[in-house]
């Protein structure tokens, strides 16, 4: 019998080791970005990625001490492409949403920002359903404004794109009324630009959770419990050991971790 017992000591060692290794924190991960949101993801002149979410992603990456790779997907596309494993995890300015939460888990907020609806300020038109019933209403398909728009305005023609660039550049030529988007992504990627002239914000700003949710948040696959915690806790480090406002302060002259006020 005694010479059974440290036989049994290393099988249960291994068996140990086998479970550590099991439920071991995954040391890379595939994050799914748009690249075609500014100024929180875009393709820079050089053609890398930049952008706030991209700087927000890679410092959580730093905190968590992995080594992260950017995949690029539309945005229509990244929950399905998300749950099909291309990528494992989405930071692109995500809404989470009680509709979204059926598909995929969400981290904590990361910023949280109001939508507003962008018009050409010489047509003087009425944002409400009545006064833009017929006119052509711009929106990202699949977006949390493509679901808003659809069911609010029934008297308008929803035209759905899927880059919100692609809008502005409608909206500028004339194909399109208004668009309804993200007001701080609207104000630096379209207004401050010279396409961007002799339009304005019109009408309220839109922050109805039902709709726009509770701030932008990391989604990850509904199993992948583990990642959620460990985002949360990157996303709490960064926000008080001075990261999160440096990279803030880059980009934005304003708080956009709360309700932001243009």
């Amino acid at each position: 019998m005694t010479q059974r017992r440290p036989l049994v000591k290393i099988l249960l060692a291994g068996a140990v080791l086998l479970a550590g290794s099991a439920f071991a924190q995954p040391s890379k991960l595939r994050l799914g970005v748009e690249g075609a949101y500014p100024p929180f993801s875009e393709v820079g002149p050089d053609g890398k990625l930049k952008g706030f979410d991209i700087d927000i992603a890679m410092a959580l990456c730093a905190e968590m001490k992995v080594e992260c790779t950017l995949v690029q997907q539309d945005f229509d596309g990244m929950i399905p492409a998300l749950n099909a494993k291309k990528f494992d995890a989405i930071v692109a300015s995500l809404s989470i949403t009680d509709e979204r939460k059926k598909a995929v888990a969400f981290s904590d907020k990361y910023y949280k920002t109001p939508n507003r609806m962008i018009v050409r300020s010489a047509a003087n038109l009425t944002v409400s359903p009545e006064g833009l019933k017929g006119k052509r209403i711009g929106v990202q398909r699949a977006s949390i404004n493509d679901r808003f728009a659809t069911d609010t305005f029934k008297g308008s023609e929803i035209v759905r794109y899927a880059k919100q660039d692609e809008i502005y550049l409608d909206l500028a030529a004339g194909r399109l009324d208004a668009t309804l988007v993200d007001a701080v992504a609207a104000d630096a990627g379209f207004l401050k630009k010279p396409q961007g002239k002799g339009f304005a914000f019109a009408g309220p700003a839109y922050v109805e959770p039902a709709y726009f949710g509770h701030g932008a948040g990391i989604a990850v696959r509904k199993t992948d419990t583990e990642l959620v915690q460990r985002l949360n806790r990157a996303i709490a480090a960064i926000r008080s050991n001075g990261t999160y406002q440096r990279i803030q302060d880059k980009y934005f002259d304003f708080d956009i971790y709360g309700e932001a006020s243009k």
